[in-house]
């Protein structure tokens, strides 16, 4: 396997995971942990200003839930988040060492033709 299909398979792997963990009921929480949620624009504003993330990607999940993943070149941070229907965003997941790599996934759009 390439490395380019290592990174295919494990973005794919990244966002099936926030696509499942968005289809799940809204107080579904693992026992003895607290999701971080509030408002929207508090969270975009605070991912922005401290880790100078912005949106990279956007989709629909399960019983109309937003997933959003954002992101930063500059301090390689990037976040996954999910925003239910009452308008409150709550953090899915973060991590580090983000590259942008949609170069790498050009050859699936010449595939479906």
């Amino acid at each position: 396997m390439t490395a380019t299909q290592i990174l295919n398979a494990f973005f794919a792997t990244l966002t099936g995971l926030a696509i499942t963990l968005a289809t799940l009921p809204a107080k579904a929480e693992p026992v003895g942990t607290r999701q971080a949620c509030g408002p929207r624009a508090a969270l975009v504003e605070r991912l922005s200003r401290i880790f100078g993330e912005t949106r990279r990607g956007i989709g629909m999940g399960g019983k109309d839930r937003v997933v959003e993943v954002f992101a930063s070149e500059t301090t390689g941070t990037w976040t996954i988040t999910v925003t239910l229907p009452d308008g409150r965003s709550c953090l899915v997941t973060s991590g580090q060492d983000w590259e942008d790599r949609m170069d790498d996934l050009a050859h699936l759009a010449d595939a479906k033709t």
